[in-house]
């Protein structure tokens, strides 16, 4: 049987500006619901319909189809459904199962909705989605006061004396497509539920939430390939990632770093890959020029906003933002985290800074952090025998975010 995932994600959203291109643990919502989806043994297709060039850039970017979803299905009056309905319509024929993906539930586990996909595809269900366990005393209130809903408040019976309560999370719904086609709306005939771990069942549709959902991700990130760093160009700060972030200073003013041989032969094996390394550096300083000048990389010093010279150098080189990494360590260097695929910091960085890697490596800056970075860039382009061998340990000082 036929299995699509489909994933809404319209640009406009009140409660958190760009909401489905911000990012949690490093990686921009629609990004992460794109790997769950093809990380699924039972998903054929994956299919983002949206209304924005930038998430459509970044969905094809992810490994996912894209339908282009007209201005009157992008308004906050248009219903999920009619999105989904809208996009089965591009398909060229109906999948026999559907699985409904939202963006904003920013740790979907694949395991679980192919759990989900596995009871629609039996017969045994209709619709099954997901839901967190919950034994809340629930209340609503009127003019006359509150009163209980789930329960009678002159009664207040032990947790282990109650049956537990079933509350959506939002993050997926499966369903039979011909179900969903004649009923028009995601509930219909038989519905199941497939319980998640309540750690995961978070939904970002604020700002609070959206920090909330990045403090956990270092913890509840999916197990996705944590070895291998698929990108096009690397970009780099140099002081705090290609030395140790300090300076030793002359009587005359003369400044002098210390760098690592580790780093050289990194950079080398990423140029004869055909990778292309650029230094970025707010300060102008010969030391940057004499070290870029060895390496033989392009540097660029002096940039008062970095975002904004990353974004033409990329231009002129021809490579998508998403397809670049950039390895930093400060606060100036947040915006360029925030435009490329693969934000990644060195231990010790600044806090923010930290939140805002997709990868933090273990080796500090100035002691082998770009050698550390190269061996994860160019793990994909070993042949496939090399693949069938190699193990984890390997590459042990990595932390995938």
């Amino acid at each position: 049987m036929s299995v699509v995932a489909i994933i809404p994600a319209r640009g406009g959203s009140k409660g958190v500006l760009g909401k489905n291109l911000r990012r949690v643990g490093g990686i921009p919502l629609i990004v992460r619901a794109v790997d769950a989806a093809r990380s699924s043994r039972l998903v054929d297709r994956v299919v983002v319909t949206t209304d924005d060039p930038r998430i459509a850039a970044a969905a094809r970017s992810a490994g996912a189809e894209v339908v282009d979803r007209p201005t009157w299905l992008s308004g906050d009056q248009a219903s999920s459904e009619s999105a989904l309905l809208h996009a089965l319509d591009h398909l060229n024929g109906d999948p026999d199962v559907l699985v409904f993906i939202q963006a904003t539930s920013p740790f979907v586990n694949a395991s679980e909705f192919d759990e989900a996909i596995e009871r629609v595809r039996s017969g045994w269900e209709d619709v099954v989605f997901s839901a967190k366990e919950t034994y809340a005393f629930l209340w609503q209130l009127s003019d006359v006061g509150a009163t209980g809903v789930n329960h009678v408040a002159t009664v207040r019976q032990r947790r282990q004396d109650r049956e537990p309560h079933y509350q959506e999370t939002g993050a997926f719904y499966v369903m039979r497509t011909a179900g969903f086609r004649e009923a028009g709306f995601r509930f219909f005939g038989r519905v199941g539920v497939t319980v998640v771990d309540e750690r995961t069942a978070i939904e970002v549709d604020s700002q609070d939430e959206l920090e909330v959902a990045n403090a956990l991700a270092p913890l509840l990130d999916p197990n996705l390939d944590g070895r291998a760093i698929t990108v096009d160009a690397v970009v780099t700060d140099f002081d705090g990632v290609h030395t140790d972030d300090r300076v030793h200073v002359g009587a005359d003013g003369s400044e002098f770093v210390t760098t690592s041989r580790a780093d050289g032969m990194g950079v080398q094996l990423l140029r004869e890959a055909g990778i292309p390394v650029l230094i970025l550096s707010t300060e102008t300083n010969p030391v940057v020029s004499a070290r870029a000048a060895k390496l033989r990389v392009e540097v660029l010093q002096g940039i008062t906003d970095k975002a904004v010279a990353l974004e033409a150098w990329a231009d002129i080189k021809g490579i998508e933002l998403e397809r670049i990494a950039y390895l930093g360590n400060d606060v100036n260097d947040l915006g360029c985290m925030e435009l490329v695929g693969w934000p990644i910091a060195v231990p010790g960085a600044d806090p923010e800074v930290i939140a805002a890697a997709r990868v933090v490596l273990e080796t500090p800056g100035g002691y082998g952090a770009v050698r550390e970075l190269a061996g994860r860039v160019l793990q994909p382009k070993r042949s496939n025998v090399e693949k069938e061998w190699e193990e984890p340990w390997l590459y042990p000082s990595v932390r995938t975010r």
